[in-house]
């Protein structure tokens, strides 16, 4: 379990230290075009999130062990491409691999940790649920360091900031080849592929949990869609945006293991609904404040603090008990499948929302009913997932 949580660290600090400055680095240092740089960055995500299935579905027939080295070794390669390559093939290539290496990493430290935290729930040490809590806390942490440390480090090339990046996750692999129980396949209950994916899709009432529940990585991922947006309209600028991620994280890293075991008793029923109508409340707050024009000072930004705090503690509510609830829906078999086409569905789901999003933003700089349409839409969406969470979950 130490391996497993120290690993997601180095390998979210890792990622944090290049992925913020890419942008930068494809506009200024290549020279790319706008979109262009707006497609390589959209290749990394699709090679991420799409993948996530793939990703999962191979830990569940080799083992988690095997698909987190290929993780590692993936990223590293990915990184050393991108820091050597001035072209736009290249820089394609390296950007795909880096995503690539998440969708085999993610989904395969998800599903050890799903194993982990229910032999230690069986022994009465702690619950999955407080686990997975810890595991967000230490995932957030390295998305706070990873940027530090790269900012620190903004002197250097880029290309040697990659070089930095890769060394982390050879930590990673080296440390996993050092430690990590070597189970055989046979031995972790192996599923071929093929029958891991019908399982899920066999799964009608996870396949509806998957659609219900990709709203929240849409909220989340609002943080850097429309909240800039809104910092424009607001205050003029987005001098406080990186302001306000921190607080996001701060508050993640400060209440997610108390939250996660005030609630250990909960039902999901009641815990998942409630995180989408506290999310929902956040996107009404600015919808309201939108309509109006700002007042002066800092009291503009107290709308969208507001919002950053409530989507945040939504995440706190959501997100350990989501991961807890998902190999309990799978009946503890093809867990890494399941983990890996939620993450899909989820990433589906901001590719589609955000274009909306981005289509109602547009006239959104101006205050007016039209600043609140975008965010009205968002609290409308959370609460409808709010509601059929409720119907879903009924029954345990």
């Amino acid at each position: 379990m130490r391996l497993l949580l120290a690993s997601q660290l180095a390998f979210n600090i890792g990622f944090y230290l290049v992925i913020p400055f890419l942008a930068q680095h494809l506009a200024e240092d290549l020279l790319l075009a706008g979109w262009v740089v707006g497609l390589v960055l959209g290749l990394r995500t699709a090679s991420q999130q799409g993948l996530f299935v793939v990703g999962g579905a191979l830990a569940d027939r080799f083992g988690t062990r095997p698909v987190v080295l290929a993780g590692c070794a993936t990223r590293v390669a990915g990184l050393l491409v991108l820091a050597t390559s001035d072209q736009l093939p290249g820089v394609v290539v390296g950007t795909v691999l880096t995503g690539f290496a998440a969708a085999l990493f993610s989904p395969a430290v998800e599903t050890a940790l799903a194993h982990e935290g229910l032999e230690l729930e069986r022994r009465g040490t702690t619950t999955r649920t407080e686990l997975f809590a810890l595991e967000e806390v230490v995932s957030r942490t390295g998305s706070l360091l990873g940027p530090a440390l790269g900012g620190a480090l903004l002197f250097v090339p880029f290309g040697a900031l990659c070089v930095v990046s890769a060394g982390f996750f050879v930590l990673v692999l080296l440390a996993t080849l050092r430690w990590s129980p070597r189970v055989p396949p046979a031995a972790a209950g192996a599923v071929p592929v093929l029958a891991g994916w019908r399982r899920v899709l066999g799964n009608r009432r996870f396949l509806v949990l998957c659609l219900l529940q990709s709203t929240a990585l849409l909220a989340h991922n609002q943080l850097y869609l429309a909240l800039p947006a809104e910092l424009d309209r607001a205050a003029g600028g987005q001098a406080a945006l990186g302001g306000l991620l921190v607080l996001a994280a701060a508050v993640t890293i400060v209440l997610q293991v108390p939250v996660a075991r005030r609630t250990r008793r909960a039902r999901p029923g009641r815990v998942l609904p409630l995180a989408s109508l506290v999310t929902a409340t956040g996107f009404a707050v600015v919808a309201g404040a939108a309509a109006f024009e700002p007042p002066d000072g800092a009291l503009a930004l107290l709308p969208t603090a507001v919002m950053v705090v409530l989507l945040s503690l939504g995440q706190v509510l959501a997100a350990p008990v989501v991961r807890d609830l998902v190999p309990r829906m799978a009946q503890e078999a093809s867990v890494g499948t399941h983990y890996g086409v939620l993450a899909s569905v989820g990433g589906l789901a901001v590719l589609v929302g955000s274009s909306a999003v981005g289509a109602l933003l547009a006239p959104a700089g101006v205050s007016g009913p039209a600043a609140s349409l975008p965010w009205a839409a968002l609290a409308g969406a959370c609460t409808a997932s709010a509601v059929g969470l409720a119907l879903l979950l009924r029954r345990p």
